[in-house]
């Protein structure tokens, strides 16, 4: 079925829609990936947005159960060059256009993607709407007036608290969106795991008798979480706290720096990060569209990893309490595996302070 992407500066582009045909509006991001397109839609960091691939081609290897990242599709919609229409591999179960029918997810094929990468890179991430209908300008302008992605968080979080492990070492894990493959990580370096919604408080949180506290990945800006922010300021001296992607944002805001939303984020799984301590370089994965002002750091604070390609921040950790973070994703759903080392660090900050 024909449709167009329009976007907020007034440009459109014709394609032809599938999944599920229902007017979607969202914030329009980029991916750089060339795989892991199934880890991609399933993250939950994407609510709210509509993503697009600037592989050309996606869907070749079709859909499995095994890889989903949370129990469903969390993009607003899904933009690509072509569609693979025959998936070939073993462990394929749906291909991509019956998934996302399935996951009430609208698509559309046929863009110019990588013209479109360059019109956000250039002017910066920005508001999109697909639709199949021929709408006035005025009617698109209340599609994106009508938008807010305030109050992602609080519909990605975990709904009840969840325990799931048998390891010596406890971690909590406040849940702002976090992927399946974070918290299988902490399961493999053998550690007992209880989940916690978004906005559980300090108080219940110290109940546990937790060995420290993990704040996962999600959607949105950090600044919309004042009530998080409170409970960390108070969190980050009763127990180690460490965080990935938005968990060290909100660690930083926590510590009193500032967040900043950047022009087009940095979404994909080939960003180059150092180590400044070992002075090693490692491809990482990434999925944010915020980061730490470095103008804004205390002199408590010190920088333990920045970006090759920009000079932002990747990763920070406090000189005198046991609290630090990094900004990419060593979990590596999709993308390397270069960075998982990170997980030892967060252990080990675990047990030293035990």
């Amino acid at each position: 079925m024909k449709g167009r992407l329009i976007l907020e500066n007034g440009i459109a582009f014709e394609g032809n829609c599938f999944g599920k045909i229902s007017d979607t509006v969202g914030e329009v991001v980029f991916n750089t990936g060339m795989t892991g397109y199934q880890e991609i839609l399933t993250d939950p960091s994407y609510y709210g947005q509509i993503v697009s691939m600037t592989y050309p081609l996606i869907g070749n290897y079709g859909i499995n159960i095994d890889d989903s990242q949370s129990d469903s599709p969390k993009v607003r919609g899904f933009i690509i060059r072509e569609r693979c229409q025959e998936p070939n591999n073993f462990r394929c179960e749906f291909d991509l256009d019956m998934y996302l029918k399935k996951n009430n997810i609208m698509a559309i094929e046929g863009i110019d993607t990588r013209h479109l990468t360059k019109l956000i890179r250039n002017a910066g991430t920005m508001k999109g709407l697909i639709t199949t209908a021929d709408i006035e300008n005025e009617d698109i302008n209340k599609y994106f007036d009508g938008f807010s992605n305030k109050t992602a968080v609080a519909e990605v979080t975990a709904k009840k608290i969840s325990t799931i492990g048998e390891g010596s070492h406890h971690v909590g894990i406040l849940d702002f969106g976090i992927k399946n493959n974070i918290v299988n990580s902490f399961l493999y370096k053998g550690c007992k795991v209880t989940i916690f919604p978004a906005f559980t408080r300090t108080d219940e949180l110290l109940k546990y008798n937790l060995d420290g506290i993990f704040l996962s990945n999600g959607p949105g800006d950090p600044t919309d979480l004042p009530e998080v922010i409170e409970n960390l300021k108070v969190l980050i001296h009763k127990m180690p706290v460490t965080g990935i992607c938005l968990g060290v944002q909100l660690i930083a805001l926590a510590l009193g720096c500032e967040t900043t939303k950047m022009k087009f984020g940095h979404r994909g799984c080939n960003h180059p990060v150092k180590d400044l301590k070992t002075g090693k370089v490692t491809i990482t994965s990434q999925n944010h569209g915020y980061m730490i002002k470095e103008e804004s750091l205390t002199e408590d604070i010190e920088v333990t990893h920045i970006n090759i390609n920009d000079g932002t921040i990747e990763g920070i950790r406090h000189k005198h309490l046991p609290v630090m973070g990094v900004q990419y994703h060593p979990e590596a759903c999709p993308g390397p595996h270069d960075s998982n080392i990170i997980f030892d660090d967060f252990v080990n900050l675990y047990k030293g302070a035990k």
